[in-house]
């Protein structure tokens, strides 16, 4: 520390004008922006989804050749979720789930309950799954960012979507027929179609989401 010189005055010099907090940017509508979307894939161990693929697969007796064909995945993309190097995203999951005639959580590894899901614009959390004697129900937390749409494969015959919005504004259903809810509105549709979810404007969707599964006889 440099000694003080005798023009050195041990009072301190007076405070200056104390600086602000810089503030939050803000949208063009004055919202905060939402954060970045995170990427595609799932949360869980993706070399055990691949197995029960596999596994699914084989019992069916159809080659991967096969199924990536009637999925409308590439192969090069099913051979990596069968060998767990590739974190597939929800709308894979979904497009091989439904040629394989089975729900979701069919493939998904270990306890069921918490894991995540996610695709072009829906992150989906599962809370639980319900067994009853026709039918398997799935129940997500989901959230919908702002921005493009995700289109989502059609599920197997029979499956319907029941969706409930608890914040922003939802477009969902069929790809060529969307319904609209806003919070606390709800939608239903029948999900053997090509859908899509959407958030309507720049703020997130919360929603709960409901697949029901019809038991195949």
């Amino acid at each position: 520390m440099p000694a003080r010189t005798p023009d050195d005055h041990p009072s301190a010099a007076p405070p200056g004008p104390r600086a602000e907090a810089p503030r939050p940017a803000r949208t063009a509508t004055g919202r905060a922006p939402v954060a970045a979307a995170e990427p595609a894939g799932v949360d869980a161990d993706t070399p055990a989804i691949g197995r029960r693929v596999r596994a699914l697969r084989e019992a069916h007796g159809i080659s991967l050749s096969a199924l990536a064909r009637l999925a409308g995945v590439g192969k090069a993309t099913l051979s990596g979720l069968e060998n767990g190097t590739r974190n597939p995203t929800l709308e894979t999951l979904y497009a091989v789930t439904a040629q394989l005639g089975v729900p979701l959580t069919a493939v998904l590894s270990g306890p069921p309950a918490g894991q995540t899901v996610r695709g072009a614009a829906v992150s989906a959390t599962l809370l639980e799954v319900f067994e009853e004697a026709d039918a398997t129900y799935e129940l997500y937390r989901m959230r919908v960012a702002p921005g493009p749409s995700q289109l989502s494969p059609a599920h197997q015959p029979g499956v319907t979507e029941h969706v409930t919005v608890f914040a922003g504004v939802l477009r969902a259903g069929p790809a060529d027929a969307p319904l609209t809810a806003a919070a606390g509105g709800h939608l239903r549709w029948a999900s053997d179609v090509p859908h899509l979810y959407a958030a309507v404007g720049d703020e997130e969707v919360a929603a709960s989401l409901l697949l029901r599964y019809p038991r195949q006889m």
